[in-house]
């Protein structure tokens, strides 16, 4: 069989291009999921004391918060993530609350000091290990990732979300 050369070959070449553009674009969007796996990979603990698989919130819009009591900071923004549940919630889109804490107790008390109305779950030591999984490589709080229906991370932020913030982020998961 003889070689093609020439314009013939750039023929066949231009025309595999929306083929190879495709692939590209699939490899893509399964990168960008995969950043999320170990989200979902992980078995956390409710405050129910009861090991809850995170895997419940694939497909679902999420802002996944991680946090700690003793993190002036987080502090400040829990006020506006109870807001954040309470406005987009009926939308389908999911607010949860990782503590790096190890007792359900001193959790729930501060959930219901700080009027938490969204789901929470303790990470204990396996917390900074997730969190620098999914991007925070200096394991600083509070870390927020915001993840659509693909399992896409679409945010990534190290500090304060502020109401603009976690609106922002609801309209790239909800659209």
């Amino acid at each position: 069989m003889k070689q093609a050369t020439g314009k013939s070959a750039r023929r066949r070449w231009a025309g595999g291009r929306p083929i190879v553009a495709a692939i590209l674009l699939l490899a893509s969007g399964l990168l960008h999921a995969a950043e999320s796996d170990p989200l979902f990979a992980a078995t956390l603990t409710g405050t129910d004391e009861k090991p809850f698989a995170l895997a419940a919130y694939r497909g679902k819009p999420l802002i996944v918060n991680f946090w700690a009591r003793w993190c002036g900071p987080c502090r400040v923004e829990i006020p506006e993530l109870v807001k954040a549940h309470d406005k987009y919630q009926k939308k389908g889109l999911v607010v949860l609350g990782i503590g790096l804490e190890d007792k359900a107790e001193s959790v729930r008390d501060f959930m219901k000091a700080y009027e938490m109305n969204y789901p929470v779950l303790l990470a204990a030591e396996k917390g900074i290990p997730l969190m620098q999984a999914l991007g925070n490589s200096k394991a600083g709080l509070p870390f927020t990732i915001v993840i659509n229906r693909k399992g896409e991370i679409v945010t990534r932020k190290l500090g304060v979300m502020k109401a603009e913030d976690l609106a922002a982020a609801a309209a790239a998961v909800l659209n």
